[in-house]
């Protein structure tokens, strides 16, 4: 071998272990960092597996996720308690947050659909059904077309993010009447599941065989009707942070809108990817058209 192909060969291997070590440099820069993300139960799935998949990718990171509803998410964030806040609402949506401290980082639309325990026997109600439902004016299924059992109502807490986009878009802004609450998106399925005459809403990943999702004047609860609002109870999901995010925070909030988890893991989860939607919905509820996904 000549001297020059020696010194190229030598060459070769530098640039290819110094490409390696500012790779591993990368994968790694931070390491030993955590950060704790609370809110949001419709919501959760999406960013403990993007969690899970992130920390699987950069070793000796920490993705810690909890639930407890958009209005905690929300409130903890604003203290300062937490790194991320997730919700279903905008943050000026819910009383007592100042939306201007946090910044908000959109990474998917979520819908949400009515489901009803198998043996109330419906698949479609109208909406003026649905608010005589959970406004108390009916009682029994049977008033509605369905089988002879007492209506058992489910409800979200106060302050649960889905709960209040029900209530907006699925009830035109009636309120639900007292009723059972639960914290947990999986504990009302659970319930709604096992309790004859049981109703209530969860967001469209929390659907399954145990339980039977309601269309609404003939319109199903599908991701294509939500595009472009045929189905109108949708909300997007937000990342809030308390001012704009550093360190681990901002890598791993760029990596959840990334295109790799995007496309895949967001759409794989039941939920939307923003650049899905036809159409733009503001805090106030205005919904203007895009021109297509």
């Amino acid at each position: 071998m000549s001297k020059k192909r020696w010194v190229q060969g030598l060459v070769l291997v530098v640039l290819v272990a110094l490409l390696g070590f500012a790779y591993q440099t990368r994968q790694v820069s931070h390491a030993g960092e955590s950060i704790t993300a609370v809110g949001s139960t419709a919501l959760q799935p999406l960013v403990e597996a993007a969690g899970e998949q992130y920390t699987g990718e950069h070793l000796g990171t920490f993705i810690n996720v909890q639930g407890g509803g958009t209005g905690t998410g929300l409130s903890q964030i604003q203290e300062g308690a937490v790194q991320i806040g997730n919700s279903d609402l905008f943050a000026s949506e819910q009383k007592g947050i100042r939306a201007s401290s946090l910044v908000d980082h959109r990474v998917a639309v979520v819908g949400i659909t009515p489901i009803v325990n198998k043996k109330v026997g419906l698949t479609n109600l109208s909406t003026h059904q649905l608010i005589q439902v959970f406004t108390g004016q009916v009682t029994n299924w049977k008033q509605v077309g369905g089988a002879n059992l007492p209506i058992v109502l489910i409800n979200r807490a106060q302050g649960s993010g889905t709960r209040a986009t029900f209530e907006q878009f699925g009830l035109n802004k009636h309120r639900s009447k007292t009723s059972q609450e639960q914290d947990s998106s999986g504990m009302v399925r659970s319930i709604v599941a096992t309790t004859p005459g049981a109703i209530s809403y969860v967001a469209f990943s929390y659907v399954d065989k145990t339980v039977q999702e309601i269309s609404l004047n003939h319109v199903a609860p599908t991701e294509n009707n939500v595009t472009t609002n045929k189905w109108k109870i949708w909300s997007y999901e937000h990342l809030y942070t308390k001012g704009q995010p550093t360190g681990l925070t901002k890598s791993f909030i760029a990596y959840v809108e990334s295109p790799a988890i995007q496309n895949t893991l967001v759409r794989q989860l039941g939920y939307l990817s923003p650049n899905q939607m036809t159409v733009e919905r503001t805090a106030t509820g205005k919904v203007t058209r895009t021109g297509g996904a």
